[in-house]
């Protein structure tokens, strides 16, 4: 199987960057990135520090949680997280919100300020 034809012009590289970005997994995790960096802002600061994002695959957000009582907590919360991301994000990329347990890592911005 060969793939499209290439051409003897080269590119822009802004227009290689769009094609690239076109794909399911740039484009999930810029979007998870972007989630990332704003959490507290979509679930609070306390809710943030027992949650992530971790994945975000066909419109559906996978968070984990630290325990199942915060897995509890973010399920019934679900549709206001989902409300909320989607406004952080600008569009709607998140149609459901699936939440895990497991281990929580800390994020840079906690250790520096001692969380």
């Amino acid at each position: 199987m060969r793939g499209p034809e290439r051409s003897a012009e080269p590119e822009g590289l802004g227009r290689v960057l769009q094609a690239l970005l076109r794909g399911r997994p740039w484009a999930s995790g810029l979007v998870l990135g972007e989630l990332g960096r704003r959490w507290s802002s979509v679930v609070g600061d306390r809710l943030s520090a027992e949650c992530r994002p971790i994945r975000l695959e066909s419109g559906v957000l996978f968070i984990r949680a630290s325990s199942s009582a915060w897995a509890t907590q973010l399920s019934f919360l679900s549709g206001e997280v989902r409300t909320r991301a989607n406004g952080v994000l600008g569009g709607e990329p998140i149609r459901e919100v699936k939440v895990v347990v497991g281990q929580i890592t800390p994020r840079e911005g906690d250790r520096r300020r001692g969380r």
